[in-house]
């Protein structure tokens, strides 16, 4: 059902629906819509009826708009299944062109297929059972392949997917206490889903990572189930994703097709929830049509059934130009002939369309295609897919089996040797190979017995290629081999350099590898947050400490990184292990440069110990502020506090000065310097303070001057836009402004500046207090009240001239701002006495013009 571009026709019941007054001529071309109409239409600019010959009628309006109907838009939801819409004839050519392209896809990949389908048999998971050179040959497979692959596969699920969730989250930007429990809301639930809630999650993901060093390439699809009501990421093996042959990557890709085998049921399941078109479709009688898939289910034991109703579905994931929905150009209304990504879903067997959607969000306004698909790679390969063991190592691993089979037959030819025994000189079935065990009559003269039975030279298995074996498992071993098995001739004694180089050595291949699934793994995490943020309910279904539930809609946003638990650098528990105990040796071969307890940490967590707390008490908090009283005390005692920011300097300085009036420090020399160290470190942090101050205030009077500037540019604005004041005044006008205007005031200070004013003002502070730094002791002259009382006089005539300093500042800022305010108020009076001025002119100007419009029209001659 289309809604027509230039017109419309509308289908009525009856003739008796006819409106009056129809009188349009032209409707050929024009697409047909089906509606209902009770009642006479009315028509703004005519229409036309035509008998349909079946008792009803055509009514043709001129546009859509003037009949009341709704745009296309409007008529078709954005999601909506396409393929409802368009006829058969449109469906049957896309589904031709699809299968067509699909076809080609899959023929430019039979190569890749080939060198799998052999690779497969590496495994060993079948025993071969072989009659060359002798019945009963061996025919076992070298294990070096599955060895590799199971190794891998145990030690990549245990990293990727912990007991504990395999998601962690990290706040982009300024790091808040609401930003962090909103990253660790989202983990909590990411983690809940994963393991809770995704059934499939985890055996796909087991899975998954033993294909994936087979096959090189194996894909997750990360999509919203509507008939499990929840999100999927589901394994698809390399075979069932074809791409075209040019295709580099997933996201450049212009065709990617997921080959579905679906239960007939499921099938139905879709249509009957309206995801699919409700045709008939029928059962593939072939369910092993892919080559691969017959070597998995030989290698399995398993036979085709044709009893189960399995559909092939093929789903698309094409740029296409749909006919009746092409990209449009918002100016001109033509189609701009530019393709649109699109899902596409169609039976393989009968080549009927089921879905087609559109595969872009409403509100981009690029319509970039939505990834659904994650590519996991073993290595890279030299196109689109990786290359996996197989490839690698595939030669090595036939080698191998090869040379162990001829080892293994010639032990057996030498344990159980065969031969020939006299009976006349003819040999008995001479065309048929000896059997271990098997002396056969040949037809000899008579003689000795030792002359009548002559074994056959076998030898015993050869030391050469016994040791080519070694040498070859040695070789394909190395090339997977993990740091574990280098790990083991180290201990406490071994150097740091040595451990990291043994490290570096033994893990370039497999971190690599772990490297490249941690980046994918973070692709599918974050396609998982999205599928939770736009389908799942907006409210987190548990209660969550310290918001409500409400809040899972405001959480699944930017602000919010969600990465994978592992670390891409470390790929197993030994090399953790190894480098946390390098870190503990560094900390404990020099405590003083390094935390201990967080290197402790550190090893305990790399052991996964559980409830560390119980083991390793938490670090000690840093000391609160303490007040003068406490101060002096720790400094009598030996020790040296620390002061703080926000300390009132003054007082606590004054404080540590009365201490000078103690007998006791003139026996205590390293007493007495912590008390000098203690009040320049105050020093320091109040001149540090004043200036923060200083530059705190010119940025205020900075963004005062531009604001006063910005309105005064506004109002000119505001001028010109009425016409009061043409371009080349209001251009006068701001340039007036600009050099009136105070220059800006530097708001961002050069580092080297500050530090300069930083040790002004030190030095100011430091010549005040310098004189009252002395010792005076009951030993000197004069009574001690009056030095008490003098030096209180001293700090108050200091304080007094520091606050007329103040007082000074103060008043030479204002005197500023009265300065500044005048001469913007004179400019501000002069710009508005020369707006009343060309106002005046303006209305003068006008009133001329009436003038002499009015003598005009009295005098026309």
């Amino acid at each position: 059902m289309e809604a027509p571009e230039t017109g419309v026709l509308l289908m009525a019941l009856a003739p008796n629906m006819v409106a009056p007054g129809l009188n349009l001529d032209d409707t050929e071309g024009l697409p047909e819509l089906e509606v209902s109409v009770e009642e006479p239409m009315q028509f703004p600019d005519g229409a036309e009826v035509i008998d349909d010959g079946a008792g009803g009628a055509i009514v043709q309006a001129l546009m859509a708009e003037q009949a009341g109907l709704p745009s296309q838009e409007e008529l078709i939801p954005f999601d909506a299944n396409l393929a409802e819409f368009l006829d058969d004839g449109t469906l049957g050519a896309l589904s031709s062109e699809l299968r067509a392209l699909y076809e080609e896809d899959l023929e430019s990949r039979s190569e890749w297929e080939d060198a799998y389908v052999k690779g497969l048999d590496l495994l060993g998971l079948k025993t071969e059972e072989r009659s060359t050179p002798f019945e009963g040959a061996s025919g076992i497979t070298h294990p070096m392949i599955s060895e590799s692959v199971t190794q891998f596969q145990a030690q990549a699920y245990k990293e990727l997917l912990p007991a504990g969730g395999p998601v962690r989250t990290g706040v982009l930007g300024a790091k808040t206490p609401e930003r962090e429990q909103q990253a660790t809301r989202v983990k909590d639930f990411m983690n809940y889903q994963i393991t809770e809630v995704m059934e499939e999650y985890d055996p796909d993901m087991d899975q998954m990572l033993f294909y994936l060093p087979l096959s090189g390439s194996t894909f997750k699809k990360i999509y919203f189930d509507p008939t499990k009501q929840r999100a999927v990421s589901k394994f698809i093996p390399a075979q069932d994703l074809v791409v075209p042959y040019s295709a580099s990557d997933l996201q450049t890709a212009n065709r990617v097709t997921h080959v579905l085998r679906m239960d007939e049921n499921d099938v139905r399941k879709m249509q009957v929830m309206g995801m699919y078109r409700d045709v008939d479709l029928q059962s593939s009688s072939d369910l092993d049509e892919d080559p691969v898939k017959q070597k998995v289910n030989e290698l399995e034991g398993l036979s085709k059934n044709y009893s189960e109703d399995v559909l092939t579905i093929l789903e698309i994931h094409a740029d296409l130009d749909v006919e009746g929905f092409e990209d449009m150009d918002p100016e001109t209304g033509e189609p701009t002939g530019v393709k649109m990504p699109y899902i596409v879903t169609l039976d393989d067997s009968s080549g009927q369309i089921l879905a087609l959607r559109r595969n872009y969000a409403s509100d981009d306004p690029l319509s970039r295609k939505r990834q659904f698909f994650v590519h996991y790679k073993f290595t890279p390969g030299l196109g689109f897919y990786g290359f996996g063991l197989i490839h690698m190592i595939g030669g090595l691993g036939r080698a191998a089996t090869s040379i162990l089979r001829q080892l293994i037959d010639a032990g057996t030819l030498a344990n159980l040797p065969a031969g020939f025994k006299a009976r006349g000189v003819r040999v008995r079935n001479n065309d048929e190979p000896l059997q271990p065990g098997e002396f056969r009559d040949i037809d000899a003269p008579g003689g000795s017995i030792r002359d009548a039975i002559v074994p056959l030279p076998y030898k015993e298995p050869s030391a050469t290629l016994a040791q080519l074996l070694g040498g070859i498992v040695s070789d394909g071993r190395r090339f997977i081999a993990l740091a574990d098995q280098q790990m083991s001739d180290m201990n406490q004694e071994t150097p740091v350099g040595t451990t990291v180089a043994m490290l570096e050595r033994g893990m370039k291949v497999m971190s690599a590898i772990h490297k490249r699934m941690h980046y994918a793994q973070k692709a599918e995490f974050r396609l998982l947050a999205r599928i939770f943020a736009e389908n799942l309910p907006p409210m987190y279904p548990y209660e969550v400490a310290g918001a409500p539930a409400q809040v899972k809609s405001q959480d699944f946003d930017a602000r919010v990184d969600v990465l994978p638990v592992s670390d891409p650098n470390i790929f197993s528990m030994s090399q953790r292990v190894t480098l946390a105990q390098t870190q503990l040796q560094l900390a404990q071969s020099n405590p003083q440069m390094h935390n201990l307890h967080a290197a402790y940490r550190r090893m305990y967590q790399a052991l996964e110990v559980q409830n560390i707390d119980e083991i390793l008490p938490p670090a000690p908090p840093p000391p609160p502020p303490q007040d003068p009283a406490v101060e002096n005390g720790a400094i009598l005692n030996g020790q040296s506090p620390s002061p703080f920011p926000q300390q009132d300097h003054d007082a606590h300085i004054q404080s540590h000065l009365a201490l000078l009036e103690l007998s006791v420090l003139q026996t205590a020399p390293p007493v007495l310097a912590a008390l000098f160290s203690h009040i320049m470190q105050h020093v320091g942090m109040k001149a540090r303070e004043m200036v923060d101050g200083e530059i705190q205030a010119l940025n205020e009077e900075n963004n005062t001057g531009q604001q006063e500037q910005q309105t005064q540019m506004q109002q000119v604005q505001l001028l010109l836009q009425s016409g009061a004041i043409d371009p080349a005044s209001a251009q006068q006008m701001q340039q007036q402004i600009q050099m009136q205007a105070p220059a800006p005031m530097q708001s961002q200070f050069d580092p080297d500046q500050i530090e300069a004013r930083v040790a002004q003002i030190e030095a100011e502070l430091i010549k005040e207090i310098t004189p009252l730094m002395t010792y005076k002791g009951a030993d000197q002259d004069g009574d001690p009240l009056v030095d008490i009382r003098k030096q209180e006089l001293s700090i108050k005539e200091m304080e007094a001239q520091h606050k007329l300093a103040i007082d000074q500042a103060k008043l030479e800022l204002e005197g500023m701002k009265i300065e500044q305010r005048a001469v913007t108020d004179s400019a501000r009076l002069e710009l508005q006495e020369q707006i009343a001025d060309e106002r005046s002119d303006v209305n003068r100007e006008r009133i001329d013009v009436q003038r002499q419009a009015m003598a005009q029209q009295n005098n026309p001659n």
